[in-house]
């Protein structure tokens, strides 16, 4: 039986499901930056290699080989009911979507490979460094890693935590990846991947530098080529939004319409503050406004509320924050309303305001409180969230 990687899911299940495989030495955090766009538009798997994040090193054992990896994401796959899938990948994680394009090509709907290779080097390397971590640990490649990663100089928010990622893998998953790589070698069965390939290349890679990006995508009919500038072999962490771009593009991610964006703001719109207040808001819309709702609902409710990043108790939390700052006191009432929907309590957003005492001045948490207050002694009486019937002619969200 193959047992399954370590993974997680984000976006809507009733969406194309995209499976995302990381580096090898790099959990599936490695793909933050482009999680929380990708999710919007599709199902995504992101999966551990063996000994990494929390992935259990069995899953490898010495001798390992990519074919390997690959059977236990097609059984990732089958777990989750997925027949067919597009796939992206960087680095080792890509040589896993290559084989899966050439040995299970009905499986594939399209493939992106970043920073990958059809053969990583001499075989010999990889021994070396798998003996090295068995007998030293991943900590013996601390030191160098980030400059095989990164650019000379380079760092943001996501490098240290990548650098951990390694101290923290397995040494024995992480040795067994090296013996996959080692014998790893595609390249006279490129010309069988069908999928619509995307090849990316960072122009200052060192581990896969754009000549093996280029004998990847000669080799594949029809793929096409992307050399990222500044960047090194995590070019999705160097390069976010470029790389999310050329994957958006690639995956046929549909871009936001307005339309699309007018219905899902209106949704969750009505979600937050209610359908009496919508409804009255719109009723009062006229020819001056009615630019300005629209504009609320696509952007404030369509674009922002309905990004996957943060659930909407505490974006409620957040909200209110802003608004005591701003000393927003009508729309904070109206928030303090949307709270209570959106399933804060009252002893929550109490704490909330406390907070903004100390960050946004006692002045403008006493006018907050004064305005919270008979709305929460509403709500406890009825013991429901406040359906937000009150008339304020300067409501506007």
């Amino acid at each position: 039986m193959t047992h399954l990687p370590h993974h997680r899911i984000d976006g809507a299940a009733d969406s194309p499901t995209l499976l995302l495989g990381p580096s090898l030495g790099t959990s599936l955090a490695v793909w933050d930056a482009q999680l929380p766009s990708l999710a919007r538009h599709f199902r995504v798997v992101r999966w551990d290699l063996p000994g990494h994040g929390g992935s259990p090193a069995e899953l490898a054992r010495p001798g390992a080989t990519v074919a390997d990896l690959a059977d236990q994401v097609l059984a990732l796959a089958d777990h989750l009911g997925v027949k067919r899938f597009a796939y992206a990948g960087v680095s080792l994680g890509g040589a896993v979507g290559t084989h899966l394009a050439v040995h299970a090509p009905e499986r594939i709907a399209a493939l992106g490979l970043v920073c990958s290779s059809a053969r990583f080097g001499e075989p010999a390397d990889w021994r070396e460094r798998a003996a090295l971590v068995r007998a030293q640990g991943t900590e013996a490649l601390v030191g160098t890693a980030p400059g095989r990663w990164f650019t000379p100089g380079f760092t943001n928010a996501a490098t240290a935590a990548l650098v951990a990622d390694l101290r923290d893998t397995d040494p024995a998953g992480y040795a067994a990846c090296c013996d996959a790589l080692a014998r790893y070698d595609l390249r006279a069965e490129l010309s069988t991947v069908t999928a619509p390939t995307l090849v990316i290349a960072g122009r200052d890679d060192p581990a896969t530098p754009p000549a093996h990006a280029r004998e990847l995508a000669d080799g594949i009919a029809g793929s096409t080529l992307l050399e990222l500038a500044a960047a090194s072999h995590l070019a999705l962490v160097e390069q976010p939004q470029a790389v999310l771009t050329a994957l958006q593009n690639h995956f046929g991610a549909p871009a936001p319409h307005d339309d699309a964006r007018r219905a899902a703001g209106t949704t969750m719109r009505r979600a937050v503050l209610g359908d009496d207040h919508v409804d009255r808001a719109t009723a009062r819309a006229g020819p001056f406004t009615a630019a300005f709702q629209d504009f609320i609902t696509r952007y404030a409710w369509g674009e922002i509320w309905t990004r996957p990043g943060l659930d909407r108790r505490s974006r409620s939390c957040i909200t209110l924050t802003a608004l005591v700052a701003g000393g927003h006191h009508t729309e904070l009432a109206l928030h303090v309303r949307a709270a209570l929907r959106n399933g804060l309590t009252p002893d929550e957003i109490q704490e909330v305001l406390l907070q903004t005492a100390v960050y946004c001045g006692v002045p403008a948490a006493n006018a907050a409180f004064a305005v919270a207050e008979p709305l929460i002694h509403d709500d406890l009486r009825h013991n429901a969230p406040v359906p937000g019937t009150h008339k304020n002619p300067s409501e506007t969200e």
